[in-house]
């Protein structure tokens, strides 16, 4: 019995342990001045490759300063993920509530309400788990991210890391294999799909066809278009309009009013 309470204290404290380290390591503030040269997303990335047999493929990644990626693709990306981002402080708790109700709702995770700070934070040093102790050392990472790191300096090493595609990790690898073009030469609509796909880029390419990404980027592209960012509508850059689309696949880092605005814009904002 004494072997077994030994045992079990002995977990608890390798646990917390494990949780605890990342209030010192990694060395985030080393990150203001070094960019990374690859992540825990692209190492996982090429761990799934060598399982499945291809272990000669290689990530596809290049570094682009935050100057040089087209301001179309800064303001989608930040519409589609984190229309917050430069207020908060890495927790979008409204964002999290709404997810949280959802999920509970669905009685699985099929929404998530993380910022652009905690998915950089994933996608630096940890996995695509949805355990409950990733998520706390996710939180841990993102408040030493938030801490030690500019906003400009978060998104930058955001979209350079950030994955669009199987083993596709950075804007300009993204911007080069979908469109051949650089980042810097986005146009608001290959940005609104580019954002589109951000939430699961191994399901679905933003130069597809699917439903989703049609009609994701529309409303990303509207919301665009409402502010100012690009001047002509999506119909007339189109010649359509976007299919009927359930609200709910819209909302990650999308406020609802703006959502709402985007669909009926006749509606007014709170």
């Amino acid at each position: 019995m004494k072997f077994i309470r030994n045992s079990a204290v002995l977990v608890v404290l390798f646990f917390l342990l494990d949780i605890l380290r990342y209030f010192i390591l990694p060395d985030v503030s080393s990150l203001e001045g070094t960019n990374p040269e690859k992540t825990a997303f692209m190492e996982y990335r090429q761990k799934a490759w060598k399982n499945a047999g291809w272990a000669d493929r290689r990530v596809s990644y290049e570094w682009v300063p935050l100057q040089k990626i087209s301001g179309n693709l800064l303001k989608a990306v930040l519409i589609a993920e984190d229309d917050k981002f430069w207020q908060h402080d890495g927790f979008d708790y409204e964002a999290m509530e709404r997810a949280l109700e959802k999920n509970l709702k669905e009685r699985k995770i099929t929404m998530g309400g993380s910022t652009i700070s905690q998915q950089l934070a994933k996608n630096l040093w940890l996995s695509p788990s949805k355990n409950p102790i990733r998520k706390l050392k996710e939180a841990i990472l993102t408040w030493r991210i938030e801490q030690a790191l500019s906003k400009k300096r978060i998104l930058e090493i955001y979209l350079n890391v950030a994955e669009w595609g199987d083993g596709i990790f950075g804007i300009e690898a993204a911007a080069r294999h979908y469109y051949g073009t650089s980042a810097a030469g986005l146009t608001a609509v290959q940005a609104s799909r580019l954002a589109a796909v951000l939430p699961n880029p191994i399901r679905w390419s933003p130069t597809g066809g699917t439903r989703y990404v049609r009609n994701r980027s529309a409303i990303i592209y509207r919301v665009m278009v409402r502010r100012g960012i690009v001047l002509p509508g999506y119909r007339e850059m189109t010649g359509r309009e976007p299919d009927a689309v359930s609200v709910d696949t819209l909302k990650r880092g999308v406020p609802e009013f703006l959502i709402d605005q985007a669909l009926w814009p006749e509606r007014k904002a709170p």
